[in-house]
């Protein structure tokens, strides 16, 4: 097949363009060093190709934003950049089969478990409701061009040189000031980028919305625990809740620059878990727990 794998530069767009080039012809599309070098966001593509499958996995990751410049960034690059892609698709030639990589923090939930598909989207963070918006748009054009979708609701995603709070939780073991909170006790729903690019080509042809995990759902002890070991680190210290609790407080009053504070904690402390049965029943997803595959590498 001709693919088009946006974002194929990021950290989740290489491990998939790993997998799918095996037995394929596969096309990145990139802000530079790529086949098709565009700005979504700013411009329609023109592709003078037309392709079987396209996945989308180019957007603004999650985080907070802390101007109003950067909330409108959410927008402008998941909603209206996913607008301009499928403009420039319907142009040269609608795909067979396309792919949006979303997020579970459609569902706006801070905590809870056997959350599945069926869960009412409740984001009210930007970045969540870009990613409303997108799968609305998707899943429109799709029905209406007859192109089979799937839409994948990712937790968070670990492999090689992972970005965000593993990254910064690696960092902090690696240095000696990472400790868990309360036990580190709550679960966390994550799953291996490695098994979801092995398994996008076969989804692809199927359709659906579902959420992937790694079906362990690790604690932030036994995550910290897993890697301290690969990286020859003590075991992380232990911050009692009474503690965290009077720091986050604090925090409260300081504002929005500290690392702990009472909404941090809560998330933190809480247990986020969710439910990829569908998966498991309609195309065999069967995971590698995280606990199990994720090696990282020291530095």
């Amino acid at each position: 097949m001709n693919c088009l794998l946006t974002g194929i530069n990021g950290f989740f767009g290489k491990i998939l363009f790993k997998h799918i080039c095996l037995s394929n012809n596969v096309f990145g599309l990139s802000r530079s060093r790529s086949d098709f070098n565009f700005l979504l966001e700013k411009e329609i593509p023109d592709f003078n190709l037309q392709f079987d499958l396209v996945i989308h996995a180019a957007g603004k990751a999650h985080s907070i934003p802390k101007t109003n410049l950067e909330k409108v960034e959410f927008y402008q690059v998941n909603v209206v950049g996913t607008q301009n892609l499928l403009e420039g698709l319907t142009k040269s030639g609608i795909p067979n089969f396309f792919v949006y990589i979303s997020s579970v923090s459609v569902y706006g939930k801070d905590f809870g478990s056997e959350i599945d598909e069926n869960t009412p989207l409740g984001a009210v963070d930007p970045y969540g409701l870009s990613k409303i918006e997108a799968e609305r748009i998707v899943s429109l054009w799709c029905k209406e061009h007859d192109v089979v979708c799937t839409i994948l609701r990712l937790p968070l995603l670990v492999g090689p040189s992972p970005i965000g709070n593993l990254g910064t939780m690696i960092e902090g073991i690696q240095k000696g000031f990472y400790f868990n909170i309360a036990g580190g006790k709550a679960k966390k729903s994550m799953v291996l980028a490695e098994d979801v690019a092995k398994s996008i080509l076969k989804i692809a042809q199927i359709g659906g919305i579902y959420n992937l995990t790694d079906g362990y759902h690790p604690s932030f002890a036994e995550l910290s625990d897993y890697l301290s070991i690969q990286l020859g680190k003590d075991k992380p210290m232990n911050l009692p809740f009474w503690l965290a609790r009077v720091l986050a407080k604090f925090g409260d009053l300081i504002g929005s620059k500290v690392p702990l504070n009472t909404i941090k904690l809560k998330k933190i402390t809480s247990e986020l878990i969710f439910d990829d049965t569908k998966a498991r029943r309609v195309f065999g997803w069967n995971p590698t727990p995280v606990l199990v595959g994720f090696l990282v590498k020291k530095q």
